[in-house]
């Protein structure tokens, strides 16, 4: 079994506690209050009441951290090592609405600019996924690791698909045509925070998607990390909480399914004589 540092017991707890009253709410979704905060991107009660208490009860643990939080405002760390906590209160927040069972909390933890620990906690299968630098990737109490799958046409791809006129639809669809020729499958489950997940458990195979916010990511980073993956932006590069590109796999995968998500270079026409 394995035993939790202080600071997993933390975001364990935290998550826990906000989860209390999104199951509660989860349970009601038709009478929820709903605002649009832009096309198809909505926002619930349940999504700012759960920010809210992740944010009291991190806080009261730990009254230094900052936070980068997706609906607040961002919070000043006073800690000497800048730490901060970057939360998703609730990300599958569409699949929330529609009463889909498929969402999640994420808590990352950055200190001096790299990702220390994660928790991303599914609260309708009571799933905690966390890691911590040098510790290692769990499911609750079990070690979890990426999948031995050499060949791509025996793995399973997760991904994100933009929506309405969100993201570039073109570049996506490009990358969805390479990705099915030579996989088993491709799967948008809509919460790229338990995608990253089922990568670090064996779940899926791999991941990949563009665009992304530094609180999609977060958690998934460490996780896959600590699990034994590979996770890089789309020019294999390490800038991922930046430009939000993510591309996840094992180490026999992940090249070649980079290879085939990564940006084209468009050829030059040759000049005319």
């Amino acid at each position: 079994m394995a035993t939790r540092s202080a600071i997993i017991n933390v975001m364990a707890k935290a998550c826990y506690k906000a989860s209390r009253g999104m199951l509660r709410d989860f349970g009601e979704v038709e009478q929820l209050q709903v605002s649009r905060k832009g096309p198809a991107d909505f926002v619930s009660t349940a999504d700012l009441a759960a920010e809210k208490k992740l944010v009291e009860e991190l806080t009261h643990a730990r009254p230094q951290y900052g936070f980068l939080l997706e609906e607040g405002k961002p919070i000043a760390s006073s800690d000497p090592k800048g730490r901060r906590w970057i939360i998703d209160p609730l990300d599958g927040t569409s699949n929330f609405l529609h009463g889909i069972p498929h969402w999640a909390i994420s808590i990352g933890l950055e200190e001096d600019g790299e990702i220390v620990a994660g928790a991303i906690y599914d609260p309708t299968r009571d799933e905690l996924f966390w890691a911590e630098k040098g510790i290692g990737a769990y499911l609750n109490d079990r070690r979890i690791r990426v999948s031995e799958r050499r060949n791509l046409s025996d793995c399973l791809i997760a991904t994100g698909a933009p929506f309405m006129s969100k993201g570039d639809h073109e570049r996506f669809l490009g990358q969805l045509r390479e990705v099915m020729a030579v996989t088993a499958g491709v799967r948008r489950q809509g919460a790229a925070a338990l995608d990253l997940a089922y990568v670090a458990a064996g779940r899926c195979d791999g991941f990949w998607e563009n665009g992304l916010q530094p609180w999609d990511i977060a958690a998934g980073l460490i996780l896959i990390k600590e699990a034994g993956g590979y996770v890089t932006d789309m020019t294999g590069g390490s800038k991922m909480m930046g430009n939000g590109d993510v591309v996840a796999a094992n180490g026999r995968t992940h090249h070649r399914l980079l290879q085939l998500v990564r940006p084209r270079k468009v050829a030059k026409p040759p000049e005319l004589a």
